[in-house]
């Protein structure tokens, strides 16, 4: 991630900043405090870098008030401080959880709206509680196609001891796998449900 120290700050309206210039900003009162924070600024293109965000998504999480800019250069470029790299990653994961940009605002708005801590972490965790829970379910059911295909591929590995002169329609009679068992639905898919008749010889 590269910082930029080159840009003079004029801070927003309320960080108590002013337009600094150049290397004179420690001229300012308490300029020594401020030109460390400024060298600790980041650009939207430093940020997009380090969350692997687009540039444009950056911006548009600022248009709808889920990010604000610490502060602007005097060429009015946006500069964050590392606050917005973790709200920009929270962003990113909420979105893998599956939540949408105007829930992920329904969240902010509730937790800045909440009159009490407690009452606010407590519809936080509310929302985790519901998405840890669906996420145990598509574990499980990842977990469940993982051994599926396991077990189609241990089947169609003994394949390879087919004569190679055997016609396909002859699968449907293999002699080298265990008739007590059941074939992965991967591998009886295959060749079911298009109505043909199959007849042929068995493998040998």
């Amino acid at each position: 991630m590269t910082t930029r120290h080159h840009l003079p700050v004029a801070y927003e309206h309320g960080t108590g900043g002013s337009i600094l210039s150049g290397t004179s900003r420690t001229d300012a009162p308490g300029g020594c405090a401020e030109a460390e924070e400024d060298d600790r600024l980041l650009q939207v293109g430093d940020i997009a870098k380090a969350t692997g965000k687009t540039v444009r998504a950056i911006h548009h999480y600022e248009e709808v008030g889920l990010l604000t800019p610490h502060a602007r250069s005097k060429g009015r470029y946006r500069l964050y401080d590392h606050a917005a790299l973790s709200r920009v990653r929270w962003i990113g994961k909420l979105h893998d959880l599956g939540l949408s940009l105007s829930q992920i605002q329904q969240i902010v708005s509730t937790w800045e709206a909440s009159s009490s801590a407690p009452g606010a972490m407590s519809r936080i965790r509310d929302v985790y509680q519901q998405k840890l829970e669906e996420v145990r379910e598509q574990i499980a059911h990842l977990e469940n196609l993982e051994h599926e295909l396991v077990a189609s591929l241990a089947y169609l590995d003994t394949c390879e001891t087919c004569d190679p002169a055997e016609l396909v329609a002859a699968c449907t009679n293999c002699n080298l796998h265990d008739k007590s068992k059941a074939e992965p639905e991967l591998v009886a898919g295959i060749r079911g449900g298009n109505g043909h008749c199959r007849q042929g010889s068995n493998h040998r």
